[in-house]
């Protein structure tokens, strides 16, 4: 029978028989196997990781019900660190292994070259956004931890710019599924990588939702003790024009960017995301306002109050 909901005197070996993916989350806690009849209290404490912790990352994983109990910042930020490093150290070079092979790279098919290239594209977006998130939230978190808040930043504003970074995983699959015909794949090789790349796709959106579901409120209750009183995400009176409303967060940097004379290469590295991405974003923006030149965008970000003069290069 499935088990509704984890208990920290429930045994870890039956609730792995219940959901064998937790043995993924034992991995990112660094867990280690061969517990015995050990509770999952009694597992997590002699591994040094937080049993409320667990039990929350463990429900959401299984699709179980959050329990109402107060999370581990340092054991959850480790788990997220952990999972970072599993994706772009480990599962997804091995995802492109296996895709050389079974697309037959070496024999110079152009579609086989152009989905390698979708893929790397693809892998380098994913190291940018955890990488973003080790150096920059992470860090913003343990100086919270510390007592320290940073009035010009706040988790809300990660928050509002967090995108799933699953979506192409789904594009790759549907490509192999509907419209690949690549002459020499392997099929037993294709459908074998499939697999991972649909179980690394659901892995990823299981990973942000840990991040916007535990992770995300329990920083801003963190906040909400450490404030200073700052509203570190208050609008400034410009973007309550309908024009500057009709722009997303992600939107109204790149126009501030813009304005502070900063190429698509400069304005990708701050982000942490792809040219390519940045490129598809000003398309948008100059589409929605009916702006379409660099010095264009820089009056509008004046006149709006998305940029001070003085940061006008």
């Amino acid at each position: 029978m499935k088990i509704e909901h984890y208990d920290a005197k429930m045994k870890m070996r039956d609730a792995i028989a219940d959901t064998p993916v937790l043995l993924m989350a034992l991995s990112r806690f660094n867990i280690p196997l061969g517990f015995g009849d050990d509770s999952i209290d009694e597992v997590c404490c002699n591994a040094g990781v937080d049993t409320d912790t667990f039990i929350a990352v463990a429900s959401l994983i299984a699709g179980r019900k959050l329990p109402m109990k107060t999370v581990s910042l340092p054991t959850l930020m480790a788990y997220l660190r952990s999972a970072h490093s599993y994706f772009i150290d480990y599962h997804l070079p091995q995802i492109r292994r296996k895709l050389i092979d079974a697309i037959n790279y070496t024999s110079g098919e152009a579609v086989a070259l152009v989905i390698l290239r979708f893929f790397d594209d693809y892998v380098n977006e994913v190291k940018l956004h955890m990488e973003h998130e080790n150096t920059g939230v992470f860090t913003y978190v343990d100086r919270l931890l510390g007592g320290k808040r940073d009035p010009e930043y706040s988790i809300d504003r990660f928050l509002s710019t967090h995108a799933p970074i699953a979506a192409k995983l789904h594009e790759l699959k549907d490509i192999f599924i509907c419209h690949y015909h690549g002459q020499g794949a392997d099929i037993n090789r294709l459908n074998s990588v499939l697999f991972d790349i649909i179980n690394c796709e659901t892995d990823l959106m299981s990973h942000c939702e840990v991040e916007n579901r535990i992770f995300v409120p329990a920083v801003r209750e963190l906040e909400r003790t450490v404030g200073q009183g700052v509203e570190a995400d208050a609008e400034p009176e410009g973007e309550k024009d309908p024009e500057v409303h009709n722009l997303t967060e992600r939107e109204k940097e790149i126009v501030r960017n813009i304005a502070r004379g900063m190429s698509n290469k400069e304005i990708a590295e701050q982000l942490f995301v792809s040219v390519h991405t940045v490129a598809t974003h000003r398309r948008n923006i100059c589409a929605k306002l009916d702006i379409h030149s660099a010095a264009g965008l820089t009056v509008f970000a004046i006149i709006h109050g998305l940029v001070d003069m003085t940061e006008v290069h």
